[in-house]
């Protein structure tokens, strides 16, 4: 019983008995003598009740009520201590001042009866480039891609349900919402989708089951972002604020199904069967595959190896004179013939917690595209490559600051990423500061140049060979989900 049940038990129900203890005693006359005892019994057992309740929460401090006394005489004494606590400028246990602040709600829900979590971010920047580029436009960007511009990135709002054999529960499911820059950019490109409007809000939706053979098998059907390449979606979980090169190269999302099994405790293997990259509906009947392995050999090393074949060529072109009845963008004419090229991604990345306070990692990738298999008898198409890596560091100067530092280089053969044959490289410095424990801002520099005049300046006609921006973001986040997201 709480205090303020307590408070009232004193200062309301024992002064009524009391009274109607009173009456019955007036109205004997026409009353039996065991009403009037059970009466007093019941008072009797109401005043012992509360004393028991006075030791255990040690929150009274009242006069006691003499232990001999039953009846009327108990209920008076009752009432006599309830209303000393109301005397003006006394103090007690009981007394609203005493009673310990109700914690403020949450602002919003973030876990849900089940273990189920609801999760929440805002994503914005404002960022200035150092070349004035024609439309505010910063080059080979996917999420900061505008500059003098009070931006949002994205908006989230993120369902997730994991499995959780512990309370043999071996399904779970879960649903991205995106919606910002980012998505516009990274969901739906009609390039590789025929019906892109229909998912592009989409950024995540899958179910997961965990399959009871061996340590359990998790296989998830639906569409998911791609773990090729180190970095991630949530700014909130990275270091710097943009991302690198091979961030918007790699494949940002995949659907179809894959499967997780831990082979040890530091070993887990993976397989995907997939539409395509980034095409949550495919452009051609090809299956692309993804093999791959995470391993941790020690608490301070992680080791990631991934590799993806697939054909990324369509076999039909959109068309009008469709002579059925179909859905909107499913009228397609075919290819023939039809490119049958292979892409083949060789991922590989890792991570090093050197120091308490300091980290690296380090990713290299290794990218081939041909168009098609043969061009004449015993022959092939000339490949496209890009191949490089990247490399990362990050000091924890305190638990709400971090200095981080990134550089890479990409190998654009062919034009695979930039439409254009160059080597790339970019250096980034980040200074990131916890403001509260769901709100980070960063401070960041970051240099891109080329072996070409390739970056836009104000003057079209006159492009340049490297493109500085420096940044302010600010993200905010919510929910129930630990770690990253």
């Amino acid at each position: 019983m709480t205090p303020r049940n307590l408070l009232i038990l004193r200062r309301v129900l024992l002064p009524v008995l009391f009274v109607f203890v009173c009456l019955r005693g007036a109205a004997q006359a026409t009353s039996s003598a065991d009403d009037v005892e059970q009466l007093k019994q019941l008072v009797f057992d109401l005043e012992h009740r509360v004393a028991v309740l006075e030791q255990q929460n040690q929150q009274m401090r009242s006069p006691v009520v003499p232990s001999g006394s039953t009846g009327p005489q108990a209920a008076a004494a009752l009432v006599l201590a309830s209303s000393e606590l109301r005397v003006p400028g006394t103090t007690s246990a009981l007394s609203p001042q005493a009673v310990p602040p109700t914690p403020a709600p949450s602002p919003l829900p973030g876990t849900l009866p089940g273990g189920a979590t609801l999760n929440y971010t805002f994503d914005g920047y404002y960022e200035g480039n150092f070349n004035n580029p024609t439309g505010r436009v910063n080059d080979l960007r996917a999420y900061d891609v505008l500059s003098n511009v009070f931006s949002i990135n994205q908006a989230d709002f993120i369902f997730d349900l994991d499995p959780d054999l512990t309370v043999h529960r071996r399904y779970g499911f879960r649903v991205d919402l995106q919606f910002g820059q980012a998505t516009e950019t990274l969901q739906g490109n009609p390039t590789n989708e025929t019906r892109p409007e229909i998912y592009r809000n989409i950024f995540q939706a899958y179910g997961s089951y965990v399959v009871p053979a061996g340590h359990g098998i998790q296989v998830d059907v639906g569409k998911w972002a791609s773990s090729l390449g180190i970095e991630g979606n949530y700014t909130k979980d990275q270091q710097d604020y943009t991302r690198s090169f091979y961030f918007y190269f790699l494949p940002f999302y995949h659907a179809g199904a894959r499967a997780s099994y831990q082979l040890t405790n530091k070993l887990t293997a993976n397989y995907w069967v997939v539409n395509g990259t980034n095409q949550s509906e495919p452009t051609n009947g090809f299956k692309d595959e993804m093999f791959g392995f995470v391993a941790q050999p020690t608490k301070t090393l992680s080791w990631t190896m991934n590799y993806y074949l697939g054909q990324e060529h369509p076999d039909t072109a959109s068309a009008t004179n469709c002579t059925v009845p179909v859905q909107p963008g499913l009228c397609q004419a075919p290819i023939n013939p039809a490119p049958d090229g292979k892409t083949h991604i060789f991922d590989s990345y890792a991570t090093w917690q050197a120091r308490p306070k300091l980290t690296f990692s380090a990713e290299g990738d290794y990218f081939i595209e041909r168009e098609w298999v043969n061009t004449a008898p015993g022959e092939s198409s000339a490949p496209s490559h890009v191949d490089g890596g990247a490399a990362y560091a990050q000091y924890q100067i305190n638990p709400r600051a971090a200095l981080a530092a990134r550089t890479e280089y990409l190998s654009d053969r062919g034009g695979l990423f930039s439409n254009q044959t160059q080597a790339l490289k970019e250096a980034t410095g980040t200074y990131k500061y916890a403001l509260s424990g769901n709100f980070d801002a960063f401070l960041e520099y970051r240099r891109d140049w080329s072996n070409r005049l390739y970056f836009i300046t104000s003057n079209p006609a006159a492009p340049s060979s490297h493109q500085d921006t420096a940044l302010l973001g600010l993200v905010w986040w919510y929910g129930g989900k630990q770690g990253s997201w």
